[in-house]
């Protein structure tokens, strides 16, 4: 703990962070010295109004004891408790008291050590030896033995106790270290008679039994407010005079000048004064203070390292310098200490960069990490903290989590959210799902939502959050493509793919064909039509086309009438009935009116076509439309369908004045009176009468045509319409000789032939031939036989013998041989006929034997039908 006294006599126990943690109003005027004892269980004070107060720190025990003058030190005996309550003060009264509680009966015993010297000025007791300085020098008394046994004098030539106290400090139990003015003295306590300390000869000699060496002496260039040891180094609260002070340092006078000092510095020294740092000490109002203003201490040695002013293992070095209104704590400086300080100087990149360098603790980064984003986010360098975290987060999810909430309680989530790791770290999924609902907030993170949520692994959080956070925006003003988009991905995430589907249609995005078929939504796209036609009208005909038992023609069309987009919704009808009319001629009948005027608007060549082959049209209706678009033809057509063959038959010749076309108009009219009506509106233009008399050739006589002509009528390039006419007859004449001559001939030649075929026999084998055959033929051969069979037995159910064979008459179905039937109807067994046949060869062994009708070579054995052969000759 740390004991402050005040100048209004108040005693405040603090912990080494400067927390208070008791309060002992002990004096009314200013406390002087402070002193506890080993154990820190008491503590002594002494004050300007003449008490001294010993005061329990656990208890609440306290000793009052008045002098009537003021006391500047006291000592409590550091075993106080053990050694009958004993402690040491003076003060200007110049006396050295040792206190002692009486064994019996109460009270205290007091005991003078020194008197007449001088005031005592400081004083300090350690184990039995007890230290104190007048304006003499430095005394050393040993309480045990009750014997003097050293006198330091006081140094030369610097100011007076009032003006600059001695500074008195035991470094362990033998080594008493004295800082006076500029004057540094380190004296050894010796129990023998050896060379002291550094080579440096015994000079005081107090006692037989302990006697002192100065092992150390040096001069300063400023005035010493306080000293304490450092190891086997020195602490050295420096004051560095004004010329003025120096001038006077001889004098008793206080400087004239105030409010020009210069900072107090902090040296660390060694025992020949070699100095190895150097600090100034930020004190508030340091201009106005003197050397006596400060005071330096330490927090106390412990363990077994008290001989060499080390400190021992879990001993905290802390150095407090003590001003009138500031107390600045110090301790050895290291690299955490210098990352510290660039820190408090917001150095932070310079600090980071001390840390990465492997200076100080691993967990150090942690902290400068913090307090590094702590100082981008004040300064409100969002973006660059964000672009920093990876780097200073590392993998600690905590710390990584922490950020993420604290982002999204700055509303700046946005700038972190491409950084958050999703792996080596990976995050709890609240905080991904913190990160995307902040993304739906406002539209222009929108964009970075989709990229995230294509990014992420869809493992690593819940969909539902995220989609409850945007469903709400659908229909408002905030609702952007990207949010539309990045709802659909989390819908497809959720396994709701029919919502995913209407937004991707609605977005018109080019993979929802893909994604339709991927998840086999035909069932899912009846209300989406109008928005994949605009997508890709050829690709979307072609799923309406093949899905048509799904999604009916009616649903289509009533969508297409019905869209209120910004498209051409008449044309994308016309594209699906015209493809559905491909595909099924029937099933878009109901809206075949429509299409003949979708036809004649988009593709008016397609109208002869559907005209004929539909049926399901309103002709009055397609006359109508066609006679508004001007498609002749096409009226043409329909006057024929209606009926109205001279109308249209007039139509041709008035509007298209095409002859061959109303020629073949005619012809396939197959009514004579077209011709009539044909030549009497031709016989009104002479142009006409030429243009019929080239087209009507083998349909019409052109001497009745010429005959018809009025005299007079001028008909242009007429010698030369007739000379090709004539020609064209003549050719016509001849080319139908020829055909007919053709014709004839084929006649002839296939009759030959039917003769010949009709001579042949067809084999129809027994019930057991056959089924012996079927085993040993091949598949060809098997399926020859049963053809066979087949025309075999048409034939025989259309013998002119009723079934019977036609020589010796018996049934052809009772015995079970084999029969032979002729294209001339008659049926034998084949027995009989080759009897006959034997009979018939030895006839006409006489004849010649040339090849026969059909060029088979004599000799070869025939077989002809017995009765035609003998009635033919």
């Amino acid at each position: 703990m740390v004991a402050l006294g005040t100048h209004n006599g108040t005693l405040h126990i603090l912990d080494f962070q400067g927390n208070q943690v008791k309060e002992i109003a002990a004096h009314t005027a200013t406390i002087n010295d402070i002193s506890f004892d080993a154990d820190g269980e008491y503590i002594g004070s002494c004050s300007d109004d003449g008490t001294v107060v010993i005061s329990s720190l656990f208890t609440d025990e306290k000793l009052k004891f008045e002098y009537h003058r003021p006391m500047k030190a006291i000592a409590l005996d550091p075993n106080y408790y053990n050694n009958y309550r004993r402690f040491a003060t003076g003060g200007l009264a110049g006396q050295v008291l040792v206190l002692t509680k009486k064994s019996w009966g109460g009270g205290y015993h007091k005991k003078v050590l020194r008197d007449g010297e001088g005031p005592i000025h400081s004083m300090k007791w350690r184990t039995d030896l007890l230290a104190w300085a007048n304006d003499a020098g430095v005394k050393v008394h040993d309480m045990k033995t009750d014997k003097g046994i050293a006198f330091i004098e006081r140094p030369k030539g610097i100011p007076r106790p009032e003006f600059l106290l001695p500074q008195l400090v035991w470094q362990d139990d033998t080594i008493l270290v004295i800082g006076w003015g500029t004057s540094v003295k380190i004296a050894a306590i010796r129990t023998d008679s050896s060379q002291g300390l550094n080579g440096i000869q015994r000079s005081i000699t107090a006692s037989n039994e302990k006697y002192v060496d100065i092992v150390g002496s040096f001069q300063t260039g400023y005035h010493i407010s306080g000293i304490a040891p450092f190891g086997d180094l020195l602490v050295v609260l420096a004051y560095i005079p004004e010329e003025e002070d120096r001038e006077n340092s001889f004098s008793n006078s206080v400087p004239s000048r105030q409010g020009t000092a210069q900072r107090p510095e902090i040296h660390l020294v060694s025992w020949k004064n070699d100095e190895l740092t150097t600090d100034a000490l930020p004190i508030h109002g340091y201009e106005h203070y003197k050397a006596k203003d400060y005071a330096l201490a330490h927090a106390p040695f412990s363990g077994s390292s008290n001989a060499g002013g080390q400190w021992a293992a879990g001993d905290e070095p802390l150095y407090y310098i003590v001003s009138p209104k500031d107390i600045v704590v110090a301790k050895p400086r290291d690299a955490e200490d210098h990352i510290s300080w660039l820190l408090q100087h917001g150095w932070h990149e310079k600090a980071l960069a001390a840390v990465e360098a492997g200076q100080g603790r691993t967990e150090l980064l942690d902290e400068v990490g913090s307090r590094y984003l702590d100082h981008l986010i004040i300064e409100r360098k969002y973006a660059e903290a964000a672009r920093l975290c990876p780097k200073l987060l590392r993998g600690s999810p905590s710390a990584w989590e922490r950020w993420v909430f604290h982002f999204a309680h700055l509303r700046q989530l946005a700038v972190l959210v491409p950084y958050i790791p999703t792996e080596n770290p990976q995050l709890s999924d609240t905080a991904y799902e913190v990160a995307l609902v902040a993304l739906t907030t406002n539209p222009s993170f929108h964009e970075l939502l989709l990229t995230t949520v294509k990014k992420w692994p869809p493992t690593l959080y819940s969909a539902s959050p995220v989609i409850s956070a945007i469903e709400p925006q659908l229909n408002s003003s905030s609702m952007t493509d990207s949010l539309k988009e990045a709802l659909a991905e989390l819908y497809v995430i959720n396994s709701q793919y029919d919502k995913a589907l209407s937004l991707y249609a609605e977005l018109l995005k080019p993979e929802v064909f893909e994604f339709i078929e991927k998840h086999n939504l035909h069932d899912a796209i009846h209300d989406k039509v109008v928005n994949l036609m605009i997508l890709d009208s050829k690709r979307t005909v072609n799923l309406l086309i093949q899905h048509r038992d799904t999604i009916p023609p009616n649903e289509v069309v009533g969508q297409l009438l019905h869209a209120s987009k910004s498209c051409d919704k008449r044309h994308l009808l016309h594209l699906y009935l015209h493809a559905l009319f491909e595909t099924d001629m029937n099933a878009g009948k109901d809206y075949h009116d429509m299409q003949v005027e979708l036809y004649a608007e988009y593709e008016p060549r397609m109208l002869i076509p559907f005209l004929r082959t539909s049926q399901h049209y309103r002709l009055d209706k397609a006359y109508e439309i066609f006679a508004q678009k001007e498609l002749v033809r096409e009226q043409v057509f329909v006057l024929g369908r209606m009926g109205n063959a001279k109308e249209a038959l007039s139509t041709i010749i008035n509007k298209l004045e095409d002859i061959q076309e109303a020629v073949e108009f005619v012809m396939e009219q197959h009514d004579d009176e077209l011709w009539e009506e044909l030549i009497r509106q031709c016989l009104q233009k002479p142009e006409m009468v030429g243009m019929l008399l080239e087209h009507t050739v083998g349909n019409l006589d052109p001497l009745y045509i010429v005959s018809l002509v009025p005299d007079g009528l001028e008909i242009p390039r007429l010698r030369d319409r007739l000379v090709k006419i004539v020609t064209d007859y003549r050719t016509e004449t001849s080319l139908r000789h020829g055909c007919n001559d053709i014709l004839k001939a084929d006649c002839v030649n296939l009759l030959v032939k039917y003769y010949h075929e009709a001579r042949r026999g067809v084999y129809m084998a027994s019930m057991d031939e056959e089924v012996t055959g079927t085993r040993v033929a091949e598949g060809s051969s098997r399926a020859n036989e049963r053809s066979s069979s087949l025309r075999a037995l048409e034939i025989k159910s259309r013998t002119r013998c009723g079934a019977r064979c036609c020589l010796c008459f018996d049934p052809l179905s009772i015995q079970d041989i084999s029969v032979i039937v002729f294209y001339c109807c008659h049926a034998y067994h084949t027995s009989c006929l080759e009897g006959g046949l034997d009979l018939m060869k030895s006839n006409s062994s006489t004849q010649d034997s040339d090849e026969d009708d059909e060029g088979t070579p004599s000799g070869e054995s025939r077989m002809r039908c017995v009765l035609c052969t003998t009635a033919a000759a």
